[in-house]
């Protein structure tokens, strides 16, 4: 066994689980201790610039310089008695991670003098510089001014010793530079039109906000494994790794007995997550070995996916803490479960009811339908986009692998929610409705919970399910930022509501009742989205071929998924609704095939390192071993019975040359794709090129890789293996 790789599994069998004391406290007792929250403000600040914050996290309104300075000292003074040194603006790059710059809260004031000072200018607006992340080319080198704007709506929090502030980022010529800003225009539009229809069936609602309920599945790996292994430090996943002999066959690590360790380190990033209002309540073990699961309860879309950034930083460092490594890549390991962070999605009102859960009358459920029929329809308009919206490298591991939903984006509603649109659909006449034919079709929709109560299976190979009361978002990716895929999804629902009030608005306008209106659009809309609609296997290749009928597209890849937003009309519609400008989209186009090709990259040239410094090395020297006693034996036995008796070492001589042949090869091959996609200057054409050519071969290389893997002496492979990354605690 090589002394790495000796070294980490001898580390690994000296491990001890640490714990954190929490006093035994009630989580309740804790709960968001650490969040500058608005129960929190209520008793920092005085009444009337309580009431100024209140209005920016409700309504978005403007926090004038003196309510800011007053704010800011408040804050300042709760950070510095959670023992805070430090501020930052904390904001959302278009890296897919988090940005932080640490200033200190005290201020010089003579000699050998300072106080602690943090100002309302300070909390408002901070000037990172905005060159040196993703800008799309919105920005040069050499302009490198930008700013981060606090977000009100979102609480301030205290991680370590630094009080952090969601904020943000944008150019100096206005562009968004990060993935909060256009997600929160996206909310307000979605609910802009959300709560003019709600108008339509309760007068009362005056707000509705997107809520998000993520679910986030990981690997743990022992850390010392971990820095053995090249790939998954610089790539974050195994690139080489023959399959254990146990994997996840036989189903009995989901939701089995949890690991000592593993526990502990849950109930320390969970007392983490709870001082900072996360509210993490579930975990378990997920199906692959030494994959689990976390879940919070659902929160407004923009809190929500703070909480699961903050949450993801919190868990790479508690793990440290336990000697673990988090990872966070959709397939680290080949041949088992890749993971992902399940979005639960739906829309909730001021009055306390949720739009996507059948009510107790036909107004509630014909109002639930409104909201439910156009979500489908806005999914069957957007498809692409919506496949864009979660296209990674990393996703393009793990969509189809039958494990996870496959890049055809289709909604699956259950077999009596598909029957019940299906006669809704016939029900309604062209012409005037019939008094009977009104009354059957409440008394129809009045049944809807009754249909749900026991018809609301899940279908785990379905990208979009509607689970009862939420669509699930099933295909975003573990590692990515929500903001993407929910700034897509709330901003296409907001332009299919547009649509539908303005067909009804007309059609009462014209002297139709206002229910049979609704109900004739739903009509309209129920046909026409009728394709998007998808019950069975989505792992099964008839599925592709239904689909390809049906006009579905399959962009398997994250090049071709990409294209997508070039097209014109996915321009006007960011443009129209004001979330993205041309000029927004076209530069998170360029990052986006930017990222995609540094990804592959850096995998390709992992490849290469191990390969050629690593695995070909092992297989030559093991070779030479085998070598030796065979000539060993013909020079004992003679040529004729020496041949004979090293019969099994001169098989394995040649077949280890074989694929010590076939892996130099290949890593030749693919690194001379490369260098030819290396000198491409444009994006698009880089990323296909890398696509096409370099990660094509990753198979293959792989394949002799780990043929050697199960031909060489165990004690002369360099690389801790699967069987020990996966079944070690």
């Amino acid at each position: 066994m090589s002394s790495s790789r000796k070294s980490a599994l001898r580390e690994v069998l000296n491990r001890k689980a640490n714990h954190v004391n929490d006093g035994a406290r009630r989580v309740s007792e804790y709960f968001g201790e650490n969040t500058f929250h608005i129960d929190k403000m209520r008793e920092c600040l005085t009444e009337e610039a309580y009431k100024i914050v209140k209005s920016a996290i409700v309504h978005g309104t403007h926090v004038d310089r003196l309510h800011a300075d007053q704010i800011a000292t408040a804050m300042k003074d709760w950070a510095i008695s959670k023992g805070a040194t430090h501020y930052t603006h904390w904001f959302q790059p278009l890296t897919g991670s988090t940005a932080e710059k640490h200033d200190g809260f005290f201020k010089p004031i003579g000699p050998g003098k300072a106080i602690e000072r943090f100002e309302g200018n300070l909390l408002v607006q901070q000037e990172p510089d905005a060159s040196s992340f993703p800008n799309g080319g919105i920005r040069n080198t050499f302009e490198a001014r930008g700013y981060t704007a606090w977000d009100p709506s979102s609480p301030a929090f205290v991680i370590g010793k630094t009080l952090c502030i969601p904020t943000i980022f944008i150019a100096y010529t206005g562009e968004a530079l990060d993935y909060k800003m256009p997600l929160i225009k996206a909310l307000a539009a979605v609910e802009d039109v959300a709560k003019d229809i709600c108008q339509y069936f309760d007068k009362n609602v005056n707000s509705v906000k997107a809520t998000l309920g993520w679910e986030q599945e990981y690997f743990l790996v022992d850390t010392a494994l971990f820095n053995a292994r090249p790939d998954l430090m610089m790539a974050g996943r195994a690139v080489f790794g023959h399959a254990p002999a146990k994997g996840q066959q036989l189903d009995d690590h989901y939701f089995g007995s949890i690991p000592e360790r593993v526990t502990a380190f849950m109930r320390d990033f969970e007392y983490e997550s709870h001082l900072l209002g996360i509210p993490v309540t579930t975990r378990h073990n997920e199906v692959a070995p030494n994959q689990f699961e976390c879940a919070p309860m659902f929160e407004e879309v923009n809190i929500a996916n703070d909480h699961n950034l903050l949450l993801m930083d919190v868990m790479e460092k508690t793990a440290a803490k336990h000697h673990f490594k988090v990872l966070l890549h959709e397939k680290p390991f080949a041949g088992i479960n890749g993971s992902g962070k399940h979005n639960n999605w739906s829309l909730g009102t001021n009055t306390g009811v949720n739009l996507l859960q059948p009510g107790k009358n036909p107004k509630s459920n014909l109002r639930f339908l409104t909201f439910f029929v156009n979500t489908i329809m806005a999914i069957h308009d957007n498809a692409d986009l919506l496949r864009a919206s979660i296209a990674s490298a990393g996703n393009d591991h793990r969509l189809g692998a039958n494990e996870a939903p496959p890049a055809i984006i289709s909604v699956f509603i259950g077999s009596q929610l598909t029957k019940m649109l299906d006669d809704l659909e016939k029900s309604i006449s062209a012409g005037k409705m019939t008094p009977e034919a009104k009354t059957e079709l409440k008394l129809n929709i009045g049944k809807i919970p009754q249909i749900l109560l026991d018809n609301t299976d899940r279908n785990r190979t379905s990208p979009f399910a509607f689970t009862g009361n939420k669509f699930e978002f099933r295909a975003v990716g573990s590692s990515a930022n929500c903001a993407q895929a929910m700034m897509v999804l709330n901003t296409i629902v907001a332009k299919q509501l547009l649509k539908f009030k303005t067909n009804v608005d007309k059609q009462i306008e014209a002297g139709e009742k206002r229910d049979e209106a609704i109900l004739k659009e739903l009509q309209t809309i129920i046909k026409a989205s009728k394709k998007i609609r998808f019950e069975g296997n989505g792992y099964g290749e008839a599925w592709a071929i239904e689909a390809a009928k049906r006009g579905l597209s399959n962009l398997k890849d994250t090049p071709r998924a990409l294209d997508v937003y070039a097209r014109k009309e996915v321009e006007e519609l960011f443009n129209e609704l004001g979330i993205l400008s041309p000029v927004e989209l076209e530069a998170r186009h360029e990052i986006e095939l930017e990222n995609y090709i540094l990804k592959i990259q850096i995998e390709a040239r992992i490849m290469g390192d191990i390969a050629k410094n690593h695995i070909v090395p092992a297989a030559i020297e093991y070779q030479n071993v085998l070598l030796k006693n065979a000539q060993g034996l013909i020079d004992i036995l003679g040529k004729e019975e020496g041949e004979e008796a090293a019969r099994t070492q001169i098989n394995f001589i040649k077949s280890i040359s074989k694929h010590v042949n076939g892996l130099n090869d290949k890593v030749n091959l693919m690194i001379a794709e490369r260098k030819k996609a290396n000198v491409l200057d444009d994006a698009r054409d880089k990323a296909y090129a890398y696509c096409d050519n370099v990660k094509s071969m990753f198979d293959e290389i792989r394949y002799h890789a780990d043929k050697l893997e199960i031909m060489i002496d165990d004690n002369s492979w360099p690389l801790p293996k699967l069987r020990e990354l996966l079944f070690t605690k």
